[in-house]
């Protein structure tokens, strides 16, 4: 389990190792309070549809999966239906957040704007239920460790990049490299940073 959690933030960091999730993670970088309030959100996120996605995976969708009814559902394969089901339990997370957020955090909400509801859309959420089908973990606590580890991967990205760009608001850059042309530079020198932790092992 600790292997696989600290496999899924450094050396299969959904940002950096796949880039998935880079709409929101370009988009909301350029303040750490509102960067911080989007990872943490896309963590619970994670943390909570991975293994509510390996439940019905394995208990509903796959074949056989069904046979706890009986043996006449020995044959049924549902497996055709994992995206809509996947997306459909991302978004009633993802709902839930909103509203919570709304009532306890507006001003976070008001700054999250359009991204937060577009969670649900995100590319890194529906990767790691992916990931998830290809992997086979062997229970649900290895999957919720997977879900929270690529979580604090994207937090950790998320947060590190609006940080630098903080910074960057005080820097000499060139003109044309203002915004997202700077943006671009430094994701792709986070990325080779985090190379780096491909030879991990545990």
């Amino acid at each position: 389990m600790l292997n696989v959690f600290i496999h899924s933030i450094f050396t299969e960091n959904m940002l950096f190792a796949y880039f998935l999730g880079m709409c929101s993670f370009l988009a909301v970088s350029k303040n750490v309070k509102t960067a911080m309030g989007l990872g943490i959100a896309v963590t619970f996120v994670l943390t909570v549809t991975v293994p509510v996605n390996y439940l019905l995976e394995n208990y509903v969708l796959k074949q056989g999966a069904l046979s706890w009814l009986g043996e006449s559902f020995d044959s049924i394969n549902l497996s055709f239906l994992s995206f809509i089901i996947f997306i459909a339990v991302i978004a009633s997370i993802v709902q839930m957040i909103e509203m919570v957020m709304e009532k306890y955090t507006p001003s976070l909400n008001t700054s999250l704007g359009i991204f937060l509801p577009l969670i649900a859309v995100n590319c890194a959420i529906l990767g790691a239920s992916l990931f998830m089908q290809q992997k086979n973990f062997p229970n649900t606590g290895v999957a919720a460790a997977y879900g929270f580890g690529s979580g604090i991967g994207w937090l950790m990205a998320i947060a590190g990049m609006a940080a630098i760009r903080e910074k960057l608001q005080y820097s000499d850059i060139p003109k044309p490299l203002k915004g997202l042309g700077i943006a671009f530079i430094i994701t792709a020198l986070m990325g080779f940073g985090f190379m780096s932790f491909s030879g991990i092992k545990i």
